[in-house]
């Protein structure tokens, strides 16, 4: 997928410098899965860089944007490769092993989907030192790159704003790591044990202890 979308938006050889390509390239991944990296690898785009960009669809797809021409490929991956690898390496009975080897063979047209589309990337997105830096009016925090919100007549971050994917602490909370632990043996007291330490005649398969 990396070395099609590569070669669609004009950087067709992947040996070249990752740096330079960097300038001349965005990629908008789909899903945070290992394709992605690979993808990374590739083209040499990075979260860190700015040259790639994470939207969260759950699509094995990928968009290329060449920077200087304005061109851009959404490439996506066909499902139905994976039953077609059959035909492409039928002697192979592990089915991973099998689509690797099926997809170095295999046609562009029967592996992806491939569109030509509009990307508008806007001002703040670019690759490069921050272009804009406000400060939170609520929390303090630093925000760049334009996104911050006006609330109030006021700019505040995203977090402030309603937009956070956490909750704050409080101290009668309980972490989630802890909650999902399997919750430790109840000490039982078996009814027949009990009749012998208590001296009572107790029912039999009834057992005492923490419900």
């Amino acid at each position: 997928m990396a070395m099609k979308g590569c070669a669609l938006v004009g950087v067709k050889a992947p040996e070249e410098a990752s740096r330079s390509r960097c300038k001349r390239m965005i990629v908008y991944v789909e899903i945070d899965r290992c394709a992605t990296d690979a993808i990374s690898s590739v083209t040499g785009c990075k979260l860190g860089k700015r040259t790639m960009k994470f939207k969260d669809y759950g699509i094995m797809a990928a968009t290329f944007v060449n920077l200087e021409t304005g061109q851009a490929f959404r490439v996506s991956a066909k499902e139905e490769a994976k039953t077609l690898a059959f035909r492409y390496a039928p002697g192979i009975d592990d089915r991973h092993k099998r689509e690797l080897e099926a997809y170095q063979v295999m046609p562009d047209e029967e592996l992806f989907d491939i569109e030509r589309v509009v990307v508008d990337v806007p001002l703040y997105d670019l690759p490069g030192r921050p272009r804009k830096k406000v400060q939170c009016h609520s929390c303090g925090e630093w925000i760049r790159d334009g996104r911050e919100k006006r609330e109030n007549g006021t700019l505040v971050c995203q977090i402030c704003s309603g937009g956070a994917y956490f909750s704050r602490f409080r101290e009668d909370d309980i972490p989630v790591a802890k909650r999902t632990q399997r919750e430790p043996p109840s000490q039982v007291l078996w009814l027949d044990d009990a009749h012998n330490a208590m001296g009572e005649d107790l029912k039999p398969g009834i057992k005492m202890g923490k419900p």
